[in-house]
């Protein structure tokens, strides 16, 4: 896992264990999971106009804060970075499995 990526997950851990005021991170986690999973649905939409506008420099912002807030719904859902990263190394141990993703994913 990046270090960069475990630093942001444990610095949005003690934010949320020390409830510092002023913190942009705890009105996330005192306006709850609504406000985090709007705020997640908004950077993504940001994220695919930026990657759509072919603006590299916008797209890195725009994932940087999809990163950031998807880090705050993970800690909210008590989900770990150790969490993910066990689970993309059981993907990237997987490959030919495009047919069984086209099966779950009707839409695509």
């Amino acid at each position: 896992m990046s270090d960069t990526i475990k630093v942001l997950y444990d610095t949005v851990l003690a934010r949320k264990e020390a409830r510092e005021e002023g913190s942009y991170t705890n009105y996330l986690f005192e306006k709850g999971l609504d406000k985090i999973l709007k705020k997640c649905g908004e950077e993504c939409s940001e994220v695919i106009i930026a990657a759509k506008n072919n603006d590299r420099d916008e797209l890195i912002m725009e994932l940087s804060d999809l990163l950031y807030h998807l880090t705050v719904l993970m800690v909210q859902q008590n989900v770990t970075a150790e969490d993910i990263q066990a689970e993309l190394e059981k993907r990237s141990g997987k490959s030919n499995n495009l047919k069984q993703f086209h099966s779950v994913d009707k839409n695509s």
